[in-house]
């Protein structure tokens, strides 16, 4: 078992001990679908797999969150909020926009991209190298920007 599977684990027993039921709830949540993509691999997970699962989580309250604030919800996108930062707790701290700017710049100059026609070889590069560290949609918001 993954150290991160563990450690979703035991931060589970402890909020139960401090009756915190909203990071409960999450981690519950959590716990459940990390649970569920064990059974269907059929092995133990591992922290890749694990971090990978807890993206896709966050991942969808993103989007949970666009959806309440367009039906005009705003506590119910306070609680999707609140439970993506219980998630984040797990994921690697992601790269800041400057940084982030400055290595695509470095892919655009060794991939040669000249226009909006290479942004694909751009982007492949940028998502292998920066996996897990920035989101995509960050990443090829920068990438439309730097290339004319």
């Amino acid at each position: 078992m993954g150290k991160l599977t563990e450690q979703v684990r035991a931060d589970m027993t402890e909020a139960m001990k401090a009756r915190s039921a909203d990071r409960l709830s999450t981690l519950r949540m959590l716990q459940s679908a990390l649970k569920n993509e064990q059974i269907n691999l059929k092995h133990e997970l591992s922290d890749e797999e694990a971090m990978s699962i807890i993206r896709k989580s966050v991942k969808q309250r993103l989007d949970s969150i666009e959806q309440y604030t367009k039906a005009n919800r705003p506590e119910l996108a306070a609680k999707e909020a609140a439970e993506i930062e219980t998630l984040k707790a797990y994921l690697p701290p992601e790269l800041d926009d400057a940084a982030l700017e400055a290595g695509l710049r470095e892919i655009v100059t060794s991939t040669g991209a000249q226009s909006k026609k290479d942004m694909g070889k751009v982007m492949k590069e940028a998502t292998a190298k920066y996996k897990g560290l920035a989101d995509g949609k960050k990443i090829q918001e920068i990438v439309s920007r730097l290339l004319p």
